[in-house]
């Protein structure tokens, strides 16, 4: 059997085929790319020297390669627009993937935590910037203000001198607002000249550890950091300095 020649028309209808079935695919292709990506993380919480009595602002996120990069607070608070990062040069084709920075810290008598509180409201900030290949790139995270009172550190004592084979820290949450739920603490020792940095996550409510001697140099000043972790990622921590014989 002789099969027919194809004829113009039907070449026509082929191509015609061929052509909508591309077009389809392409837009299909543009709806996707057109699509936001997502950040792997974003938080925005506020950390507390209570200590020194200062407050800052932190902001973090990891993502995919990006070149720039803004961060709003919520609507309804004034101008929004907080931080704006635009890459150039050869880091622009290069990107950015992590970004964490903190703002100053102003005493409490220049900046009443109130007066700290109205500057950064609660509510969402959100991440949006451009991948190095253009797709949108954006992210949410809830500020609270949700802010625990530091923790009262009862050894070391503030000055004290400690047998370098019996460093034992201890402390007490103290009373906390309503509204705060501490879930961990940071235990952090360290020493200047050279820096040396020993540092623990302890969940709530575990109230004291050891420092290993190892760690420890006689006739060496040390600074230890407690931190307490509110469920929102908020931080307040006291201080204490001592030495080791």
């Amino acid at each position: 059997m002789r099969l027919a020649k194809p004829t113009a028309a039907g070449a026509v209808l082929v191509l015609l085929a061929f052509a909508a079935a591309a077009s389809s695919a392409l837009s299909s292709a543009s709806r996707v790319s057109a699509r936001p990506q997502y950040l792997d993380e974003a938080t925005v919480i506020v950390e507390v020297n209570s200590t020194e009595g200062d407050a800052g602002i932190q902001f973090f996120l990891d993502g995919e390669p990006w070149r720039t990069m803004r961060v709003t607070g919520p609507p309804g608070t004034g101008s929004r627009k907080l931080v704006q990062i635009d890459t150039k040069g050869r880091l622009k084709r290069h990107g950015l993937t992590e970004l964490f920075s903190e703002s100053s810290e102003p005493s409490f008598e220049e900046l009443p935590l109130d007066v700290f509180k109205k500057r950064f409201p609660e509510g969402t900030y959100r991440f949006a910037g451009r991948t190095i290949a253009g797709r949108k790139l954006v992210g949410a995270a809830e500020l609270s203000h949700a802010i625990p009172n530091g923790p009262k550190i009862i050894s070391p004592a503030e000055g004290s001198e400690i047998d370098r084979s019996n460093v034992a820290l201890q402390w007490r949450p103290g009373p906390q607002p309503t509204n705060v739920d501490i879930v961990a603490y940071r235990a952090i020792v360290e020493r200047e000249d050279p820096l040396r940095v020993f540092s623990v996550d302890l969940r709530s409510p575990v109230t004291h550890m050891t420092v290993p001697k190892q760690f420890l140099e006689p006739g060496t000043e040390y600074l230890f950091e407690l931190q307490a972790i509110e469920r929102s990622g908020n931080i307040t921590f006291s201080e204490a300095h001592f030495s080791v014989s």
